[in-house]
């Protein structure tokens, strides 16, 4: 059964924005000056700039195939299903080690105000959250649109009122920075961004996907940027060195700074927004990853099932809740560097798709946006993501090794007797080599996807054409 379509362009914007808006500026930036001193706002803005040129890829598949399980889908579709396999399972787990962090952030707030137990805290919001997400897409969305307004607001005010009192001398530090440290916080930091892949995985329930995914990613990245960078200049600038790397809360450190106790009342809520935000954006979109799989018989199909009254996945949901809770024994900086690198192999996997895609000439490949200055930019974020993998460190390729030997094995022993699809690379094979290679199987799915995106009904004539 499809899922419905019930987000708009308000929809997309606030899922990006609510799934970037949260740990990534209301813990890390201590975690980031401890790597980079004051340059850590550059690191930000950094690592701002490489999603912008990452999502400009995701953006044009996600156009072109506006389907669930975002990423999955069309890197399944261009490098076929052992690789499809590997993205789909490390997609869904690095919106779930997000989903995960943001989790761990309200519990942490709860702790530190009511004294309550992090393991009951996380089980009851991930219960919380499950029931908001089972309620259906509208609702959650709703949800998401309210809560973003309110923490761009608190945000915003925070910025005004922080940067006329920041202290210039904390930055004379600033020209002695090696950019070493400057990139290794970036890669660090990237996490921040990972919401970006959330948009994707829900594309196939966005109203008008050709306008409202470019327009409501696009503005969301620069948005979520600018933002980040002058939090992180205003925290640099009002708090003491070994006070930042050393908080878990600088932002409602530096609040209570400059307003007192109703100022770091005010961050408080806000990060508890921001958490929310994630979180519920997290289970919502991470779901979508075991339903584009299970649709492919990558997986088993029973993960496919959408309630009939509100068009919710409901397996896919309660198992994506209960991975959120159990990664929740994870190590704070572990699960961090683990999700960075997932995330980053996505970009990676992604750029590369849309090199294939086009190169494989597929008549029915119609992305509505079409990344600029192909394949020069393809070719740069390769290169560049595939550095920042390198630079987050071993502990972190190890982990992401892991879970690719995990995907290996449950593709050859499930996967591979149960698909049989054609996928864009054997496409391209076709124009180098032998054009008997493929039939018109992936051409046919794709026309069938351009008429579901652009809504088209179809009569008897259109049948018999087909």
């Amino acid at each position: 059964m499809k899922l419905g379509k019930q987000i708009g362009l308000a929809g997309v914007f606030s899922i990006a924005t609510g799934a970037m808006i949260s740990s990534g500026i209301f813990i890390l930036p201590g975690l980031a000056f401890a790597k980079a001193g004051s340059a850590a706002f550059i690191s930000y803005f950094v690592a701002g700039i490489m999603a912008l040129l990452g999502i400009f890829s995701t953006i044009e598949l996600s156009t072109a195939m506006p389907k669930a399980g975002g990423d999955y889908y069309y890197i399944n579709r261009s490098f076929g299903p052992l690789i499809g396999t590997i993205s789909g399972l490390l997609g869904w787990l690095a919106l779930v080690l997000k989903s995960s962090f943001a989790i761990f952030g309200i519990s942490e707030v709860l702790f530190i105000f009511f004294n309550i137990p992090l393991q009951i805290s996380s089980a009851s919001l991930c219960l919380i959250f499950l029931c908001v997400s089972l309620a259906g897409a509208k609702q959650a969305v709703i949800f998401q649109v309210v809560l973003v307004t309110g923490l761009l607001g608190l945000l915003a005010a925070f910025v005004v009122v922080g940067l006329p009192n920041i202290d210039s001398s904390q930055f004379t530090s600033l020209s002695d920075t090696p950019v070493n440290n400057i990139v290794i916080a970036s890669g660090f930091i990237f996490i921040s961004f990972g919401g970006l892949l959330k948009v994707a995985s829900i594309s196939e329930e966005v109203r008008n996907p050709k306008r409202n995914i470019p327009l409501g990613m696009i503005t969301s990245v620069i948005v979520v940027t600018l933002l980040y960078t002058l939090v992180v200049v205003v925290l640099v600038g009002t708090l003491e060195p070994d006070v930042l790397s050393g908080s878990l809360t600088p932002v409602a450190d530096s609040a209570r700074i400059l307003l007192g106790a109703p100022g770091y009342l005010a961050i408080t809520i806000a990060a508890l927004l921001a958490f929310v935000t994630t979180a519920n954006a997290g289970l919502m979109s991470a779901s979508r990853y075991p339903i584009a799989l299970a649709r492919d018989s990558l997986i088993p199909s029973s993960l496919a099932f959408v309630s009939k009254k509100k068009k919710t996945p409901v397996l896919a949901l309660v198992l994506t809740a209960l991975l959120i809770y159990l990664s929740q024994l994870l190590p704070l900086e572990a699960l961090v560097k683990a999700a960075s690198t997932v995330i980053l192999t996505s970009y990676v996997l992604t750029n590369f798709a849309v090199i294939i895609m086009r190169e494989s000439k597929l008549s029915n490949y119609r992305p509505s946006f079409r990344a600029p200055f192909y394949p020069w930019l393809q070719i740069v974020c390769v290169v560049l993501f595939s550095f920042f993998i390198i630079d987050i460190g071993a502990e972190a390729v190890e982990i992401s090794l892991a879970f690719v030997f995990a995907c290996v094995l449950l593709y050859l022993f499930y996967g591979r007797r149960k698909n049989n699809s054609i996928y864009a690379l054997l496409h391209l094979l076709k124009r180098i080599t032998d054009k008997r290679l493929t039939g018109d199987l992936l051409e046919n799915e794709l026309r069938d996807i351009l008429i579901s995106r652009d809504e088209i009904e179809q009569d008897s004539f259109d049948e018999l054409v087909k």
